[in-house]
């Protein structure tokens, strides 16, 4: 019988050597088949089993005792139960190997080839963890990958199966060259699945789409007025390629999965065009996206479109057309406070006025106006594009956020020397706006001389007029909302939400509920006097400002939403 040493010079893989010196296999036989997998580019283990000369069970068996490798039967283990989303799906198609779970830094693995050194290398270096083999039969692993592969390819299909034209009509300029990375974001199912998600999305008014990879599932989400409801739960096998195909046509780095990217997209759907802001970030079991819908039409709907009470629109629009001075607008993130600014700015947008904003990044495209991304890598924040305005004779200036005392005292002083600015911050409401930049290290005085309004805002949920149907509060539920004495005369009846088929769950939209606060002498008084954010609210009610609260009580009274939505949004 031939030994180890007697071997032909042909290179056998470690299965090949553990069968001939097991005396399970020739060294000839090992030979001929080693050259016909070679042949045929596929495994030894392969070869073997197609050529009848060992079962895959026989096999198994003889490859766990001479290596002691746990042996495992595949059709004791539920499907359903295998996890998804550990190991590319590249490696597994090309290595023959199916997760089986993880514990610590281990990854434990099936395979039917327990010898592969370059598989272990470089699913090592894939995932940082250590490989564990667990030895299967090859053909009951065989049929498992393609059970999973057919299984993902119909559910994808499934759900993108659909009759529509979607052009992409940004430049690729990040598309990869070489032959695999092109296939693995053209993928057509992913390509499709993608772009009937984007189209849905738009069809139900959707703001954002979230794809939200977990250790056993994937799941897509829409935020519609509001609210995330989940669409789908496409298979796990897709994450990878379709985060590359988002990335692709983002403009991002395919390549870079460690850290969180930002990019845009323009995708042509009917007879205009919509940009998505993309943002990526890594999870554990992969990378969640979320695509903002950026519908520039929204940000030409006028101020009347937005909500503001005849009162609070006059403030802001006095304030506004001063030639200098500072506007702020506060709110949480999703408050509709970049809306509330695009709006200002295409009032103010004339042939006569130079306006410049900085952003990050800018979500609107708007003509007429010059927009700047902020680039931290290359030395661009907001307060170096701040000092570079000043130097272009600008007459508005819009600062997308004020984050720090450098960019803050920049914008004050450009208020105070002739321009007007707009910009945000993030507080509850306009008194503790002051506070906040007082607390941040802007001289009192410097506040008091430059800022002229500040508005804050939420966003709640629109009644569906379809559907709204009159209720009743008991009195007391009312005044403890804020409602007056003289308020509850009868003359006007709340509403509820019911629910149809044009809305969701009574509601259609979102309206914005202010508080428009002008920095009056008193106030100012206050501020340079360093009050408290009590004493300068006590103020404002005085002067007649309303607050959050106050401002979402008038469109319950209107019938322009519920009690309920006001009272979530102003519940502080």
């Amino acid at each position: 019988m031939d030994t180890l040493n007697e071997l032909p010079s042909a290179a056998l893989s470690g299965v090949a050597r553990v069968l001939v010196h097991g005396g399970r296999l020739t060294a000839k036989a090992a030979e001929e088949l080693t050259l016909q997998a070679k042949d045929r580019k596929v495994s030894f283990v392969e070869a073997l089993i197609s050529s009848n000369t060992m079962t895959p069970g026989v096999l198994a068996h003889s490859l766990a005792h001479a290596l002691s490798v746990p042996l495992l039967d595949l059709d004791a283990i539920d499907a359903q139960k295998i996890p998804r989303g550990f190991l590319d799906a590249k490696l597994i198609a090309q290595y023959k190997v199916l997760p089986l779970g993880k514990r610590g830094s281990r990854l434990f693995l099936a395979c039917a080839d327990p010898t592969d050194q370059e598989a272990s290398e470089r699913i090592k270096f894939a995932t940082q963890l250590s490989p564990e083999w667990i030895l299967v039969e090859h053909d009951k692993l065989s049929m498992r990958l393609q059970e999973q592969n057919a299984s993902a390819a119909q559910a994808l299909e499934a759900i993108s199966a659909a009759d529509f034209d979607f052009e992409v009509s940004a430049e690729e300029e990040a598309a990869p060259t070489n032959t695999e990375a092109v296939a693995e974001v053209e993928d057509a199912p992913v390509v499709r699945f993608l772009q009937k998600m984007l189209v849905d999305a738009i069809n139900m008014r959707a703001s954002d789409l979230h794809f939200e990879p977990y250790e056993f599932n994937y799941r897509v989400r829409f935020r519609v007025d509001g609210e995330l409801r989940e669409i789908t739960q496409p298979p796990i096998a897709i994450k990878d390629k379709l985060a590359s195909r988002i990335k692709v046509i983002s403009r991002l780095d395919i390549s870079e999965k460690r850290v969180p990217q930002d990019g845009r997209m323009k995708l042509r759907f009917g007879t205009k065009s919509i940009d998505f802001r993309v943002s990526t970030l890594p999870t554990l079991f992969g990378e969640k996206i979320v695509i903002r819908i950026l519908d520039s039409s929204s940000a030409r709907l006028g101020i009347e479109a937005l909500g503001y009470e005849p009162a609070e629109k006059e403030r802001l629009l006095h304030a506004i057309r001063r030639p200098y001075g500072m506007v702020l607008v506060t709110g949480p993130t999703g408050s509709g406070k970049t809306v509330s600014l695009y709006t200002c700015l295409n009032i103010l947008n004339q042939p006569g006025v130079n306006i410049s904003t900085v952003e990050d990044p800018a979500e609107i495209n708007l003509p007429g106006i010059n927009q700047v991304n902020v680039n931290d890598k290359a030395g661009l924040n907001f307060a170096s594009a701040l000092k570079a305005f000043l130097r272009q004779d600008p007459d508005v200036i819009m600062v997308g956020e004020i984050r720090d005392l450098e960019t803050a005292d920049i914008a004050i002083k450009a208020a105070q020397t002739g321009h007007l600015v707009l910009s945000t911050l993030h507080t509850n409401d306009a008194p503790s706006t002051l506070n906040r930049l007082l607390n941040m290290g802007v001289a009192p005085f410097n506040i008091a001389a430059s800022v002229l309004l500040i508005t804050a805002q939420r966003l709640v949920r629109k009644l569906c007029e379809n559907c709204k149907t009159p209720t009743e509060y008991p009195r007391e539920a009312l005044l403890k909302a804020g409602f007056r004495e003289d308020e509850l005369d009868g003359t006007w009846k709340p509403y509820k939400a019911v629910g149809c088929s044009s809305c969701n769950n009574g509601y259609r939209g979102r309206l914005g509920i202010y508080q428009a606060m002008p920095i009056s002498d008193e106030i100012e008084r206050l501020i340079i006097t360093q009050g408290t954010v009590a004493e300068i609210a006590a103020q404002a009610q005085r002067e007649g400002v309303r607050d959050l609260r106050q401002s979402g009580l008038v469109k319950v009274a209107l019938g322009a939403t519920t009690l309920e939505e006001v009272i979530s949004a102003t519940n502080e």
